[in-house]
């Protein structure tokens, strides 16, 4: 699941693939927006973690991976 997280302030997204699903995610951000915790919490593909503080998002944004073509046709 690829996620874009805006943060205010901040001139670029975060951008990660997360093995969670939408679902998931979407729960993790509510939870974190109701005030349960001070800080979002998202672990990508690889293992790394990325933390955002909750007052400054912005916005979530969840969709499917984008596969890349490798190589080089007409198309």
């Amino acid at each position: 699941m690829e996620v874009k997280i805006g943060v205010q302030h901040a001139p670029r997204e975060i951008v990660l693939e997360s093995g969670l699903n939408a679902e998931e995610v979407e729960r993790l951000v509510a939870d974190a927006l109701a005030g349960k915790s001070q800080v979002l919490s998202l672990e990508d593909e690889r293992g790394r973690k990325v933390l955002v503080p909750t007052d400054r998002l912005a916005y979530i944004e969840l969709g499917e991976p984008t596969v890349r073509k490798v190589g080089f046709s007409a198309v």
